[in-house]
């Protein structure tokens, strides 16, 4: 595994993160274990997941199967950089009582305690705001992480879904207070697909130190040679792929993304996650393997190199919006 620094930290992290959005909702607690155990073996150290994980009458689960997976020792717990969200709705029924959701600082510190039960744990390395509260100020915010932070409860604090204006916001306000880092990571839906982050929010990341994490690599399979699948029996395509599919233009789009890499003799999937280190202040992608074996394909894209003739020709597919202002103006 190759490391990098998480933004402007002295953490390190792999350049493959592991998503556990899977476990539970898909994916069984031995055989999370396994992947989990499987990741750590191959030196990745970044778990990411969220206390809403799970879903439905079973958020929390996620929490609940790497905390097993701590409880079984060997060192578990120390080698892994532990990352969890706060934000979403905890309550089973879908509605919160008031204060139960977002980021007021009651519920803040209600989640993390929370969250640290579950994950049977006594801090959380990197804890992300999942979504940005309109109604909560970052004044507020901070005060309750900075508590959090002296409590030995929070580490460092990271943002997910952040537009770039609330990354500029958080962090002068961070500054402003001072003696708080503010935020050190985002997480945000990028990929060579959609690459809109790259207008405003991975410019802002990288001004202000934040190492971006991408969600969705594959776009929920659609860079994962989703065509040649269909072809060959695999899983219909759903969500966003299946809606990029149906439209004629965008089925042209991958289906030459697949034959330039066929071309190449390389893996779609690992490909996209090739691209994806590529980028500037990229720290790793997030990969959320249902079985060990999208856990091994994740792992080779690390040591995947893209000649600058294929990632010229990656761009001439899909084209990202250029550098910001000029994308949008003279």
């Amino acid at each position: 595994m190759k490391y990098t620094q998480l933004g402007r930290t002295g953490l390190k992290v792999g350049r493959i993160v592991l998503g556990t959005m899977n476990f539970g909702p898909q994916t069984d607690e031995a055989d999370s274990h396994a992947i989990m155990d499987a990741a750590l073996d191959a030196g990745i150290n970044l778990f990411d997941t969220a206390n809403v994980y799970g879903w439905g009458e079973n958020k929390g689960r996620t929490e609940e199967i790497i905390g097993n997976w701590f409880a079984k020792g060997g060192g578990r717990r120390d080698k892994v950089v532990l990352a969890t969200k706060v934000y979403g709705n905890m309550g089973a029924d879908g509605e919160a009582w008031p204060n139960h959701d977002k980021l007021s600082a009651l519920n803040i510190r209600r989640a993390v305690d929370a969250s640290l039960k579950r994950l049977q744990t006594d801090h959380i390395d990197l804890y992300q705001f999942h979504h940005i509260d309109r109604s909560t100020s970052f004044d507020e915010i901070w005060q309750a992480v900075d508590v959090l932070v002296q409590q030995g409860k929070v580490l460092y604090a990271g943002s997910s879904n952040f537009p770039g204006y609330k990354i500029a916001q958080a962090n002068e306000t961070a500054a402003r207070r001072g003696g708080t880092i503010g935020l050190v990571s985002e997480q945000c839906l990028y990929n060579l697909a959609e690459r809109r982050a790259e207008m405003e929010v991975v410019p802002a990341a990288q001004e202000y130190g934040l190492g971006v994490i991408p969600w969705s690599p594959l776009h929920g399979g659609l860079l994962g040679g989703v065509i040649k699948k269909q072809v060959e029996g695999g899983r219909r395509a759903s969500g966003r792929a299946a809606d990029t599919l149906a439209d004629p233009a965008g089925r042209a789009r991958i289906q030459a993304y697949e034959d330039l890499l066929d071309k190449h003799g390389i893996e779609p999937g690992e490909a996209a996650l090739a691209w994806l280190l590529t980028r500037p202040g990229v720290t790793g992608p997030i990969v959320g393997p249902r079985t060990a074996e999208q856990l091994a394909s994740a792992l080779r894209a690390v040591e995947l190199e893209l000649g600058e003739e294929l990632l010229a020709s990656l761009d001439e597919i899909f084209p990202g919006p250029g550098p910001s202002p000029e994308a949008f103006a003279w």
